[in-house]
């Protein structure tokens, strides 16, 4: 059997209720870090982690810790909190036997807490309670045990109270980890098998794997095959995280750890894929992962057409260190080459936007956020729409269903009636209403996933001074009255512009971006006219008006047919212009009509 003193367990919990913050006592505690080299949110590496203050990237470290005369591994990984990096969490989650689920005991249990709690209980872990936040002079933890216990059907007996700030009880907490939490299951003796459970592309030594010892032991120069790809490779180093990589001999069953074997191809590694040994008995598959289903998608075109390949690159290296990402190549006539990709989420949308034009250095163009739809053709079948542009004939399709979502909303009582109205004017259909507490209610809405993408959350929050906090998760899909509502520059539609609209709201979708335009593009020589419209039906125009050159300016006095002469004749250049200029829309007027439009 796997070594009875591992334990392997992972911290879940709600945006900023104190993750990082207790993985730094823990690090403190069991010598694992210097008290020199400490510093707030250590595992949180990347400089977008520490300006934002959220984790974006799962992150594991071993520590060691004696009990009773016995040297205890513990294999720690801290998850993200938001709920567009809730594939970080569920990597996480099948790489451990236990976990922590942290409750702030000043808010209690919130959405996302919930949402953690049902991930942890289908895979299967031991989960301990734990109310962080307990120094805080307005922190209620009686409250909070009956929520954890009504919410989330934990005995609120097991609920361990600490201030990951202070310290206090967080070493009572690793006693009860220890306790409570079961070692791994896997044999040494096994074929080797183990689980991929991320990769990160480094330039000096290639792609690392992240790997979970299920059973058997890896050593250095060992051969290993990766059965997804069925690629074989030499085990050049192998070690752990403490958080550094730290090397060494040999990985068995129930560690955590990453293996460096030169890949140099990124296609060559795939999240969740099974790691066996390339001599004697090949061990079965693990189950892997679900793929994820992006929720959001949006163009990314480089500004400068020749930073095309570089930016593949990018999108290449961020797409093997983060599995819910997804691209592919598209073309547009406005911005020229780039590509469709997929997101969980407007903030996963907006970090990874950020994270390539930081860590590759391109300028990109990021168009306007869309959901993904499906079709029913005529024919039948069903086909998926990602953007405006991929919308087929009106004439050749029966139903336009778009994307529904369970929406969960964690809210103060005395907000119910306001958010009630508000998800009943973004189309959302009551569930039901749970209470956690006198003061605490759980609102359920089915909603549409694109009345929640742009301000809703902002809604949200100044419907309860801040005390709101909102979930989802995709429910199905739905028949609709949707439109492809077009934008045309001097009559020729600019498909980056181009969005799907519920009917009753394309007319005041449309004129919002023709205000827009209208104040980006410069004038020309000619009148510019912009329209919106459905179909071959004008909704709504715009125009900016021409250049004029005073041609009468020499005209002082004298019979005014003269001056009206001059004046049709400039009437008559302006027409022949128009029918042959081009508009130049500049790359601003794009950025400010591609910004996300809360209007």
């Amino acid at each position: 059997m796997a070594d009875s003193s591992i334990r392997n367990f992972c911290i879940i919990a709600h945006i900023d209720h104190g993750k990082s913050t207790l993985a730094d006592r823990f690090l403190e505690l069991t010598g694992t870090i210097e008290k020199r080299d400490m510093r707030e949110q250590t595992l949180d590496g990347m400089d977008l982690e520490r300006e934002r203050g959220i984790t974006i990237k799962a992150k594991a470290v071993m520590m060691q810790y004696k009990q009773s005369g016995v040297d205890y591994k513990l294999n720690m990984i801290d998850t993200p909190g938001h709920v567009d990096f809730a594939y970080e969490v569920m990597k996480s989650l099948q790489a451990c036997e236990g976990a922590l689920l942290l409750v702030d005991s000043s808010q209690g249990v919130e959405a996302q807490t919930v949402a953690n709690a049902h991930l942890a209980v289908n895979a299967g872990l031991t989960i301990i309670p734990v109310q962080n936040k307990i120094d805080l002079p307005h922190s209620h933890p009686d409250e909070v045990d009956l929520e954890i216990e009504n919410s989330l059907a934990l005995p609120k007996e097991d609920c361990v109270r600490i201030s990951a700030k202070t310290g206090q009880n967080v070493e009572e907490l690793l006693r009860t980890i220890i306790a409570k939490i079961p070692p791994p299951t896997g044999d040494p003796d096994k074929p080797l098998r183990a689980l991929i459970f991320d990769s990160v592309y480094d330039d000096y030594v290639g792609v690392i794997v992240y790997v979970r010892v299920i059973d058997g032991r890896i050593k250095k120069r060992d051969k290993i095959i990766m059965l997804g790809t069925n690629r074989t490779h030499e085990v050049i180093e192998i070690g752990v995280f403490k958080p550094k990589r730290t090397p060494g001999e040999m990985l068995e069953a129930g560690e955590v750890g990453y293996i460096i074997s030169g890949i140099r191809r990124l296609q060559d590694v795939k999240i969740g894929d099974t790691v066996t040994s390339d001599k004697g008995e090949r061990a079965a598959s693990l189950p892997g992962y679900v793929e994820p289903k992006p929720m959001v998608f949006c163009g990314l075109y480089p500004t400068n057409h020749s930073d095309y390949e570089s930016l593949r690159e990018a999108l290449d290296k961020l797409a093997l260190n983060d599995a819910s990402f997804t691209y592919e190549p598209e073309t547009s006539e406005a911005l020229g080459f780039g590509f469709r990709c997929g997101f969980l989420g407007l903030l996963h949308m907006d970090v990874v936007q950020e994270r390539i034009e930081r860590e590759s250095g391109i300028d990109i163009i990021t168009t306007a956020p869309s959901v993904g739809y499906e079709v029913l053709l005529n024919s039948g079948k069903s086909v998926r729409v990602r953007s405006a542009a991929e919308v087929p004939d009106p004439s050749t399709f029966s139903e336009f269903r778009e994307p529904i979502v369970r929406l969960s909303l964690l809210i103060p009582s005395e907000a119910i009636g306001p958010l009630m109205t508000l998800c009943v004017e973004r189309r959302g259909e009551y569930v039901k209403t749970d209470y956690l507490s006198p003061t605490r209610a759980l609102l359920v809405f089915d909603m549409p996933l694109a009345e929640i993408l742009f301000d809703f959350y902002d809604k949200l929050k100044s419907a309860t001074r801040g005390y709101g906090t909102m979930d989802y998760e995709l429910h199905g899909y739905r028949a609709a009255d949707l439109v492809k509502c077009k934008i045309l520059v001097g009559g020729q539609e600019v498909d980056a512009l181009s969005t799907i609209v519920e009917r009753t709201q394309a007319e005041r979708r449309g004129r919002a971006v023709l205000l827009k335009l209208r104040k980006e593009i410069p004038r020309h020589l000619f009148e510019v006219v912009l329209q919106a419209a459905i179909g071959g039906k004008i909704i709504a125009r715009e125009s900016i008006r021409p250049l004029m050159k005073n041609v009468i300016a020499k005209c002082y006095g004298g019979d005014i047919s003269r001056k009206r002469k001059l004046l049709e004749k400039q009437k008559e250049g302006k027409k022949r212009m128009k029918s042959v200029g081009n508009v130049e829309i500049p790359q601003q007027a794009f950025l400010a009509v591609l910004q996300t439009d809360d209007e």
